[in-house]
């Protein structure tokens, strides 16, 4: 048996969300490095797009990145008018866990992020979301990377 001497390093990038008042937004994301500017994205992100846990990125110091290879994953964004609830996030973890998903939230609960095998198919995802967000008043979701991206609910 061999050990590996330098086992994955995990690290936080910082990746370009968007821009506000024309200063940049990041989100920092918990990531392995893989090699320099090359990490494999561990957790899915609540405000970035283009992305999910899984996925390999090469990021630049600006925060700004690229898919080198594709993860197994999806990421689904939720927000809504406010805040959700503890009820509705267990609600969203207990249906997305039946499809081997996860779902996550911040402390204060401003949005929730669900990371999904792609293997689950979209008609299924899609249902589950659609039948969470209904009983949710004002959520919108939306899939935050794959072909989907940005197509809102």
């Amino acid at each position: 048996m061999t050990l590996d001497p330098q086992p994955p390093v995990g690290t936080h990038i910082r990746l370009l969300a968007d821009f506000t008042n024309g200063r940049p937004v990041f989100e920092v994301l918990p990531a392995l490095l893989q090699a320099p500017a090359l990490f494999e994205l561990v957790g899915s992100p609540g405000l970035v797009l283009g992305c999910a846990a899984g996925d390999v990125l090469r990021v630049s110091d600006d925060g700004q990145f690229e898919v080198v290879e594709q993860g197994q994953n999806l990421c689904i964004q939720a927000a809504g008018r406010g805040y959700f609830t503890p009820e509705s996030l267990a609600d969203i973890r207990n249906a997305i866990g039946k499809l081997g998903g996860v779902a996550e939230a911040p402390p204060n609960l401003r949005f929730v992020v669900v990371t999904v095998s792609r293997a689950v198919g979209l008609s299924a995802i899609e249902q589950v979301m659609d039948r969470w967000a209904a009983g949710v008043d004002g959520v919108e979701w939306w899939f935050g990377n794959g072909d989907q991206a940005n197509t809102a609910r």
